[in-house]
């Protein structure tokens, strides 16, 4: 009997690959989320979106509106997805009911909101990057990936590997790139319903980890309005951390037509910079300076 991995490994496409590789590490995307990071067109998106799950890769849901009607379909790994992902990250194998627990929890959770507005923030990127082959989004890591022992630290230094523990628990890392500029950016997604003091206090984590590391990189808060905006750079003004954090209102961006990869940015001086004017704001490793000279 042929193994099933090995029947569908030679169907996938680099970009099939990737997709199945986002949905194992982030969960869940929208089909229209899915076509603007990879895909030409929305149709083109959905015909293969078909085929994987024809081919028993991803599973899908479609939760509907409250005041009727549906959203569009929601996508995450079927089981045979998981095995394909962890052979390709030569990993072991998850658990056999790992898509279906998987499932249940994006189906039900009250989270799955803050979920998709994590994800919508990296696919804009993504999606930016599609059509600008000079700008790349190089990493995307979730905020599981975040918080192992040893994520921000260099591989050659394994005593500080092991005995780091993060306390930073961000929504998401990103790697973003630009000609002559690489710019590593923690990303924490607001929704407005904590206090400014909760958002503020998280920096701490922030100070601790740069302080072990000896770097500093920006720390950006995606908020979902600029009056919220305002609020916390009035807090931050008066209580200052040290950190470059920047600043952008969900609703600035959407009204000017801009994604997170475009002058949308608040420092702290009066106008707003592109992503990548945060290399200014932050202190590169020997790492990042040799990915920028390659």
């Amino acid at each position: 009997m042929v193994d099933p991995v090995l029947r569908v490994q030679s169907q996938l496409t680099g970009r099939d690959r990737v997709l199945l590789g986002w949905l194992y590490d982030h969960g869940v995307l929208t089909s229209f989320q899915i076509a603007h990071a990879l895909f030409p067109s929305l149709d083109f998106c959905q015909r293969r979106l078909r085929k994987l799950h024809q081919l028993r890769l991803v599973d899908r849901f479609r939760p509907q509106r409250p005041d009727g009607g549906s959203y569009p379909y929601h996508y995450l790994l079927d089981q045979l997805g998981t095995d394909v992902v962890a052979a390709d990250r030569d990993e072991r194998p998850p658990r056999r009911d790992h898509a279906r627990i998987q499932r249940r929890r994006w189906t039900s959770t009250r989270t799955l909101t803050h979920r998709l507005g994590v994800n919508q923030f990296f696919t804009d990127l993504a999606g930016y990057a599609r059509t600008r082959p000079d700008t790349d989004l190089v990493r995307w890591l979730p905020e599981a990936a975040c918080a192992r022992p040893g994520a921000f630290t260099r591989p050659d230094d394994p005593a500080l590997v092991r005995a780091y523990q993060p306390r930073v628990r961000p929504d998401g890392y990103a790697l973003w790139a630009e000609p002559g500029r690489l710019v590593p950016v923690f990303v924490e997604y607001d929704t407005g319903g904590e206090q400014l003091d909760v958002l503020t206090g998280k920096l701490a984590g922030y100070r601790d980890l740069f302080g072990t590391l000896g770097q500093v990189w920006p720390v950006l808060f995606w908020l979902h309005s600029t009056a919220r905006e305002r609020n916390l750079r009035l807090q931050l003004a008066a209580e200052p951390t040290g950190l470059p954090v920047a600043t952008a209102a969900r609703d600035y961006a959407a009204t000017a037509g801009l994604s997170p990869a475009d002058a949308v940015w608040i420092v702290g001086g009066p106008h707003r910079l592109r992503l990548a004017d945060l290399a200014d704001h932050t202190l590169h490793t020997d790492h990042h300076r040799d990915a920028i000279a390659d």
